[in-house]
């Protein structure tokens, strides 16, 4: 498949460094969004799941699809698979599962980071802010430079308590963008 057909179709993965961070909130909230504006939206779920891919399938208006390393015996089927899918797409967003980096291995062959990366993928991570502060920013350098070509493109904040805490955090976030 050429390098210049798989890049036609913009695409997102929403991840976290942990699950229960907010993952399913936050890509039903962004199909919802995308939908009010007439896109098509393609939803895939990295891992075996039926509960998420079928809210994610209701919040898009069509059938939301697995898109795993595990379930794929060659790494171009995965590229395929998406592709495939994401033709008549104005957007595909990949929901993943666990933590970013989590995978049925040590080595991470199948974890939603290798998903994102395999298909040239940007991150939304979705970190869980509950009592966390500067931390947040050492999770986002952490989650940016632990294997190379993982591309954090975008943080939410989940769970914030108030105002001080939300300009605080994102200061520190700041800081951290301006060092990578």
């Amino acid at each position: 498949m050429p390098q210049q057909e798989e890049h036609a179709f913009p695409r997102l993965v929403v991840a976290a460094p942990q699950g229960r961070s907010g993952k399913t909130t936050i890509s039903l909230g962004l199909c919802a969004a995308l939908k009010t504006r007439d896109l098509v939206v393609q939803t895939y779920k990295k891992g075996p799941d039926y509960i998420d891919p079928s809210w994610l399938s209701e919040a898009a208006g069509r059938p939301c699809r697995t898109l795993d390393p595990f379930f794929y015996e060659q790494p171009e089927a995965l590229l395929q698979a998406f592709v495939r899918n994401a033709q008549k797409a104005d957007l595909s967003l990949i929901e993943g599962n666990h933590g970013l980096f989590d995978s049925f291995d040590e080595t991470g062959v199948g974890s939603t980071a290798a998903v994102a990366r395999a298909l040239d993928a940007p991150i939304l991570l979705v970190i869980n802010a509950v009592r966390i502060g500067r931390s947040a920013a050492a999770i986002v350098h952490g989650c940016q430079t632990f294997e190379p070509g993982t591309n954090i493109a975008g943080v939410v904040l989940n769970n914030i308590a108030h105002g001080r805490h939300e300009a605080r955090t994102r200061q520190e976030l700041k800081v951290i963008a301006k060092s990578l």
